[in-house]
Formats: C-alpha cells, structure tokens, sequence
C-alpha cells in the first residue's frame, strides 16, 4: 500500500510538471538529427498503455536531459544525492521543471541505480525509461508497413509535402517509434522520430506534413535544405525501441522505401 500510495502521489506530481508539455517529436533519433520541416499527425491508437502513463513525461524528459546528466556524472565524479545531481541539471539548463522531473525519477530508484541506468543506456532514451520501468517492453511485437504515399508526387519547391503511411500489427508493439527520413540532393540530413506507444493489435495510419519553404530558415543555426528541384527519397521505419539501437528491446519491425519530384518555379 505505502508503495503504491508514493507512485499515486509521484505520478500526479509529474502530471503537473510543464515538460509535459514538449512535443515528443522534437528530440535526434539515433538514425536521423531531427528537422523543423516536419509536423506529426497520428491516427487513432490503441494504445496498452495505463491511463496514468509515466512513459512519455520521460522520453519527453531523457531526450532533453540525458546526455547533459551523463556530462555531469562523468565531470563531477562521486555525486552523492539526487537533489545534487539534478540541481546541476536545473542550473546547467536554466530549466527548474527538468530538475523537478528529475528529482522525482531518481527518487523513484535511488541515486545509485539512477546512476547507474544513465550510464548504461548510452543516450538512447527510450531503453533508459524501460530501465526506469517507466516504459513497458514487450518483446513478442510486430509491425508490417502496408503503404507509403507521398501527396503530391510531383510539386514546386516552397510546398508541402504530406507523407502517409499505413500499418499492421498482429501482436501488438512494445514500446518504440517511428522514424522518417528524407533523402535529399544535398545530402544535409532531414528527418524526424515520434514516440510510439504500446499498441493492441490493428491497423494504424502515420501522416507527416513536410514543409520546402526555406524562407525562415537561418542558417546562423546550422546548413539550410535548399530543396532543389530533383528527386528525393523518403523511408519509414517503425520500431521497437529506437531505430537503429543495438540495446535490448529494440529492433526495427518494419521499413519501406518511396520518393517525390520537386520542380523548378515558385508553388
């Protein structure tokens, strides 16, 4: 009861936490450095997941935090609490809700084993959040990817691009994501990852809408995709664990291949 009573109170608590907030796509995958371009619309989901699910305030939270954490310990050498370690957190990033959002997962575990699973998961935040059992692992999944469109085939640059993807799942997933990557002319990376839930078996559908208007990149921030006009390649993975992670509880279920022309003139 004493235990279950702390991870009512530990849950409502991180419910209130304004990281929450943060979209789930806005984090580098281990494939692909994510891309402004891209906006995420997901279908319905059938998701396994309880109503009061830590799963996605800590991918949210690791995807920020976790190499900043790992930075410390190997910096600081012995650090002795968890109020020390994330208040390092809190004062590197300017950001008192990551070290409230800390403070609370190494509670949960203790200072050691929290130590301990940031230094194991080697950045990959979603098998840190399964060591934290934040996130559930379910090994006997699958996913089959049974269309790709991208709409529309053919257009100007400066457009926006939808890419759809249809999927299966006769099992179910475990925890994991999808991932979308472009392969442009120019050969700068464009790609992003959202975090996908546990899912009941079914069919499933993944929309991206992909923006060619560069008008407000600045390239003071990194390399601008000129989206020249040419074919570019698009791929789509879905995933147990992250893509492309050679952890424990990760393989790529499924991937699939098509493209898009981008012409010259204004659209």
């Amino acid at each position: 009861m004493k235990g279950q009573a702390y991870f009512t109170i530990f849950m409502v608590l991180l419910l209130s936490v304004n990281i929450l907030a943060v979209p789930h796509h806005h984090k580098p995958t281990r494939r692909t450095p994510v891309s402004r371009n891209f906006q995420f619309t997901i279908g319905e989901q059938k998701s396994k997941a309880p109503q009061f699910d830590l799963c996605p305030t800590c991918y949210s939270f690791t995807g920020q935090a976790l190499d900043i954490l790992l930075n410390i310990i190997l910096n600081s050498g012995v650090v002795g609490s968890c109020g020390a370690l994330c208040g390092q957190l809190a004062n590197k990033t300017g950001n008192k809700d990551l070290g409230v959002v800390c403070n609370l997962l190494c509670d949960y575990v203790g200072i050691s084993e929290f130590i301990k699973f940031i230094e194991h998961a080697d950045l990959d935040p979603i098998y840190f959040c399964e060591l934290l059992k934040a996130c559930k692992v379910f090994d006997n999944g699958d996913a089959t990817i049974t269309i790709l469109e991208v709409h529309p085939a053919s257009g100007q640059k400066g457009r926006t691009f939808t890419i759809t993807f249809d999927w299966t799942t006769k099992n179910g997933t475990g925890t994991g994501e999808f991932v979308i990557e472009v392969i442009t002319i120019d050969h700068l990376p464009v790609g992003t990852g959202q975090l996908l839930l546990p899912q009941e078996p079914g069919n499933y559908q993944v929309s991206a809408s992909l923006s060619t208007d560069n008008s407000g990149c600045d390239p003071s921030q990194g390399p601008c995709e000129q989206w020249v006009p040419g074919t570019y390649g698009v791929k789509v993975f879905v995933c147990n664990g992250e893509c492309g992670s050679s952890h424990p509880h990760s393989e790529i279920y499924d991937s699939k291949e098509s493209s898009f022309n981008i012409t010259e003139g204004a659209p």
